[in-house]
């Protein structure tokens, strides 16, 4: 997990449909790279089942149980 640089920050935000310019992907580069810096100490430690894309399928199998 690496801090995002301002050009992924921008070419994320162009893919999901909300164009941004240079200086407000600057912007939420720096707003938001402290948390990737606090969590640089754990990433990749937790378990796979802790992800949290997995949630929807791991309820679903549980309840066809």
């Amino acid at each position: 997990m690496t801090r995002p640089t301002a050009k992924e920050i921008k070419a994320i935000a162009e893919i999901a449909g909300v164009p941004i310019d240079a200086e407000i992907a600057a912007r939420i580069a720096n707003s938001i790279g402290p948390a990737f810096d606090g969590f640089a100490a754990v990433a990749g430690t937790l378990p796979f089942d802790l992800e949290p894309a997995t949630f929807v399928s791991v309820q679903t199998a549980r309840a066809a149980r």
